[in-house]
């Protein structure tokens, strides 16, 4: 389980079919092999260390739902261990299982934040709603604007300069991982034979109105 907080970027040293090594300082501090590191979102396990780096192996699963694929060496990757018992959650819920990816379709300026516009498939849409969690790249960010389409998010200066997103552009591909709760609501709407609105979450405190 993690929470969406990135704790470093990385950069890619080795991407070869199957396998990544990255570079790191912090996140490799407490790490050994066998333990999981999200990398862009994605959950993966250390396979093994080499003083201010790690390797991964990605399975063919990961490679078809997620951007990993598409790194290569010099490449900037968001970084999260997993959330400690007892540690403040200070994102949302994010399991590092990735739904599919998107797509950039603009990124704009707003004085100090900067807007994102994303493309995502109908799988992915389905779930989002303004004032919803998405996870971008295993960012924890709040969706301000959502159609069947596309949806927007803001990024602040933080977010900016400890994330690889604030260097994304148009078309760059990422990873996204819609909210477990939206999931289970899903579940339990559909059994009761009704659909999730934005108002149906906010009377029942998934959303502030």
């Amino acid at each position: 389980m993690f929470t969406g907080i990135v704790e470093e970027v990385g950069t890619v040293m080795v991407a070869l079919p199957g396998k990544l090594t990255i570079s790191a300082t912090r996140v490799i501090e407490d790490t050994k092999k066998g333990d999981s590191i999200a990398v862009n979102g994605a959950c993966l396990t250390v396979t093994a260390l080499w003083g201010e780096s790690f390797s991964v192996d990605v399975m063919p699963e990961t490679l078809r739902r997620t951007n990993l694929g598409r790194l290569r060496p010099g490449d900037k990757v968001n970084l999260e261990r997993p959330l400690a018992l007892g540690g403040r959650l200070g994102g949302h819920f994010v399991q590092g299982h990735v739904d599919g990816t998107g797509r950039v379709l603009s990124t704009t300026r707003e004085n100090e934040a900067l807007l994102l516009n994303f493309e995502a498939p109908q799988e992915i849409m389905r779930y989002i709603v303004r004032k919803g969690f998405i996870a971008v790249d295993g960012v924890s960010l709040t969706v301000i604007q959502c159609d069947d389409t596309f949806f927007q998010v803001s990024l602040v200066s933080y977010t900016v300069e400890n994330t690889n997103l604030g260097g994304r552009k148009a078309e760059d591909v990422v990873n996204l991982e819609v909210d477990i709760i939206a999931k289970y609501v899903e579940r339990l709407r559909a059994e009761q034979g009704s659909a999730i609105t934005e108002e149906f979450l906010a009377e029942h405190g998934f959303l502030s109105r």
